[in-house]
């Protein structure tokens, strides 16, 4: 892990305190940006030999060629720096946050008379901005609702008081449909305006129960006052509160202020879930994607997202939940892992959002790119059944017999996750004798992979059995006689539970019923079970009417098969002529067929 660049020098001038530090490589570009709690500790830690790190990070290391750093105060204002110098400078080797489209957001105008309305670009002119909104329809929502709560004015007139007071204006539509008061001619004041902008910033902002309330007091004074008109407006404007107020999602009410985040990752991939919740209501949520450059853990990448979206929504709750310990130790804020109540159910609706979200972006990329669906599926399954190379080609054994007659055996093939038709195989029982499973299945796979040995085949990474611990050891007897049963990975499914067994383990290995690895391992047994059926349906239906055949006069078995062979039926038999017959048997015996059939049809 060591290069020209003499790293110890460097670490001299580095100090044990938090900070930012940055890589450099020879073109002086910079290739890396990190934060640590202590910046010697962690610089040093890339160049440990003792330490395991991915190729990655070996890459990375290779190519520093000079070091700088920031001292911060505290480690929470490194994450900050953090994540304000990856933003900018977008570094080769540091998690990508992807960010497809610029979400839309809230703007209160900061002008005489505010207007409300939404935007995607941010101006920093003093005008307050909420959000953003990772749904349009819900923002959109929002705006009609106060459209039609508060009528603010919708014009980009200067309505300084000067102008106002001069006459410069006149009231226009808006004003005669009732959506607007006209400030700009002095019908509405400005402290009854400021009044209506702050009451939606609370309602924006989460606090709609202090704006029913207030509503709910004035309600009752106009109605003292006999104000009936008045109090029908305010009520209308309750009604439409409280309904807004109970199509969000509420929580307990005791949950003031809090940021809710969970992660789920991918190998490559990441995603984050963020809930903004105020006054028991949550009142945003986003989720984002960060693309991985160097195997960083969830801890890191779920720092670096709870940096991100705290600047991004302008959040200062000073209690962040999330689903494990982060090891960050800030006076500030306080990180609650919670195990239970009211709190653990948030942190398991942030999941559910996150995982929505991952599953959402994964299927859209393997739609693209479906050798990325492949490669996934066979990693999966290599972790799932403790394989140590990935399943690229798995076989599947599987035996039917009626009563013990007979008796067949199927395999059929998976390849990359997909059946390989060209390759399945089917055994007529040859040294088994009445209803033996286990007898059978020895005898399929020892010929299956004697045969491959023989022909220089390469051997399949994973064989499913399908069956419990008997099946399972009858297979490995013929695995173990041929020298390979240390050279795959060998299991048995039995039907009952779906349980998994490994040769040598009492213990049965269950997978979660909704894993992609027990569907695939399902659809191999079904896809065998099918295929041994089939043969073994024809090869019963075969035997019966050679059966049949039989009982002509001077027909015997092997005529029997030779019939059947060529006709395909018992019915085309039966219609065929006494020389068509002949083209198969000879004189005397399609007399006998022809007769036999003719007797058969002549009785009732």
């Amino acid at each position: 892990m060591t290069n020209d660049f003499d790293h110890r020098a460097a670490l001299k001038n580095i100090p044990h305190k938090p900070g930012v530090y940055q890589f450099w490589d020879t073109e002086n570009e910079l290739i890396y940006i990190g934060k640590a709690k202590d910046l010697r500790n962690r610089v040093n830690s890339y160049f440990n030999k003792d330490i395991n790190v991915n190729a990655k990070t070996k890459v990375l290391v290779s190519k520093i060629r000079n070091i700088t750093f920031t001292i911060v105060d505290t480690e929470v204002d490194a994450w900050l720096l953090e994540n304000s110098l990856i933003k900018k400078h977008q570094p080769r080797y540091n998690v990508m946050l992807k960010d497809d489209k610029t979400y839309p957001w809230i703007i209160i105008k900061n002008e005489n008379f505010p207007r409300i309305y939404w935007t995607r670009r941010i101006v920093r002119d003093g005008s307050k901005y909420l959000g953003p909104y990772a749904s349009v329809s819900m923002m959109h929502a929002i705006l009609g609702l106060i459209k039609e709560t508060y009528p603010l004015r919708t014009c980009n007139l200067a309505l300084t008081r000067q102008n106002i007071d001069a006459g410069k204006f006149k009231v226009c539509l808006e004003y005669q449909l009732g959506n607007c008061k006209g400030p700009c001619q002095n019908y509405q004041t400005e402290d009854d305006y400021t009044h209506n902008i702050e009451e939606i910033k609370d309602i924006l902002s989460g606090k709609t129960s202090a704006v029913l309330r207030t509503l709910k007091n004035d309600m009752d004074a106009a109605v003292t006052n006999l104000n009936f008109e008045l109090a029908h407006r305010l009520k209308r404007k309750f009604d439409l509160l409280e309904n807004y107020q109970s199509k969000s999602t509420v929580v307990n009410s005791s949950i003031t202020d809090v940021d809710v985040f969970n992660i789920a990752s991918e190998e490559k991939y990441a995603f984050v879930n963020f809930l903004k919740v105020m006054n028991g209501t949550i009142i945003q949520t986003q989720t984002i994607e960060l693309k991985k450059r160097l195997d960083e853990s969830d801890e890191e990448l779920l720092t670096i997202a709870i940096s991100e979206f705290r600047t991004r929504h302008d959040s200062h709750s000073k209690e962040v939940i999330v689903p494990f310990e982060l090891g960050v130790d800030d006076p500030l804020i306080k990180f609650t892992v919670p195990k239970m109540g009211e709190k653990k159910k948030l942190l398991d609706l942030s999941y559910k959002n996150v995982q929505f979200f991952k599953k959402e972006k994964i299927d859209q990329y393997e739609k693209l790119n479906p050798e990325i669906r492949t490669e996934r599926l066979l990693t999966t399954m290599m972790k799932d059944l403790r394989m140590n190379q990935l399943p690229r080609h798995i076989e599947c054994f599987d035996n039917s017999n009626f009563q013990g007659a007979y008796p067949v055996s199927a395999i059929v093939v998976f390849k990359d996750g997909k059946p390989s038709k060209k390759d399945y195989r089917h055994f007529n029982v040859k040294t088994v004798e009445g209803p033996n499973d286990f007898a059978t299945m020895e005898e399929a796979v020892h010929r299956r992979y004697r045969r491959m040995l023989d022909e220089g085949g390469e051997l399949p990474q994973l064989i499913i059995i399908d069956g419990g611990k008997g099946q399972l050891s009858s297979a490995i007897k013929s695995l173990k006689l041929l020298g390979i049963d240390k050279k795959v990975t060998v299991i048995g499914i039995a039907k009952r539970l779906e349980e998994l067994y490994y040769p040598g383990d009492q213990y049965p290995l269950y997978l979660d019923k909704k894993s992609e690895t027990l569907k695939i391992i399902q659809q191999l047994r079904d896809e065998a079970h099918r295929f041994g059926i089939t043969f073994h349906r024809k090869k019963r239906d075969k035997g019966t009417l050679a059966t049949e055949l039989e009982l002509i006069e001077g027909i015997g078995k092997t005529s029997a098969e030779k019939l059947l062979k060529y006709f395909k039926s018992v019915k085309k038999i039966r219609e065929a002529t006494s020389e068509e017959l002949q083209e198969v048997v000879n004189a005397k015996q399609a007399k006998a067929i022809t007769a036999y059939f003719g007797k058969a049809l002549s009785e009732p």
